[in-house]
């Protein structure tokens, strides 16, 4: 497991803590609600940069973050021009399993936990980084890599629920169950496949790793 997913974390970590880094931008959000590890959050409008990969879980992550990492590192150009931008890195990276029942283009949610839409038994992934928000979808420069897209997200919903410690499938599943149950406590309505959330670098020791499961949610009934 190691192995396979140390050259996803290196280059993480190379583009995250460079000597010339600066604060690493997050999406914007709010906490509604707050109890231990979960968090209620209302998450501004975001512009994303994409793509959907084959494989497991470690397989498609490295696959997608070399695709993503290769459009902000300079494999794109700039709107009504030729040249090519570097494009500042931001946290979480994010996977999210999908459903072969729906359309890798198709704009609509996918149902969580689907026989085929899980971290254990998916088989293709969608992994997005979060543009900086000094972009809009008109003067980002654009991906020349056509598995490559940008998409803006509506402000969404999401119970997160924050762990640390290494993800392999399994705990990934785990921590994804315990999302769900959360959510199904409270009577809340999930609309999206799970996503799970990653920010650290490869030398952060495992107990102090962020890890997030996020779950989108109906807003109805929040306050």
């Amino acid at each position: 497991m190691l192995k396979k997913i140390f050259p996803l974390l290196c280059m993480l970590g190379a583009v995250l803590f460079t000597p010339t880094a600066m604060a690493i931008e997050e999406p914007s959000y709010d906490v509604l609600q707050a109890s231990g590890a979960f968090e209620i959050r209302r998450y501004a409008p975001m512009l994303v940069a994409e793509t959907v990969v084959e494989g497991d879980m470690d397989e498609a992550s490295n696959k997608g973050f070399r695709l993503i990492a290769d459009f902000i590192f300079g494999n794109n150009q700039i709107p009504g021009s030729d040249e090519r931008a570097k494009i500042a890195m931001t946290v979480p990276v994010t996977v999210e399993p999908q459903s072969s029942r729906i359309a890798m283009t198709a704009p609509v949610t996918v149902e969580p936990l689907a026989d085929d839409a899980n971290s254990i038994s998916a088989r293709q992934w969608r992994i997005h980084f979060v543009m900086p928000r000094a972009y809009s979808l008109q003067d980002i420069p654009k991906p020349r890599n056509e598995a490559v897209r940008l998409r803006e997200v509506p402000a969404k919903y999401f119970v997160v629920h924050t762990y640390s410690w290494l993800n392999t499938a399994s705990r990934v599943h785990q921590k994804t169950l315990e999302t769900l149950q959360w959510a199904q406590d409270r009577s809340l309505k999930v609309l999206g496949a799970p996503q799970l959330a990653r920010y650290d670098p490869p030398w952060t020791p495992p107990m102090f790793k962020r890890n997030e499961i996020m779950v989108e949610i109906a807003p109805e009934g929040l306050q």
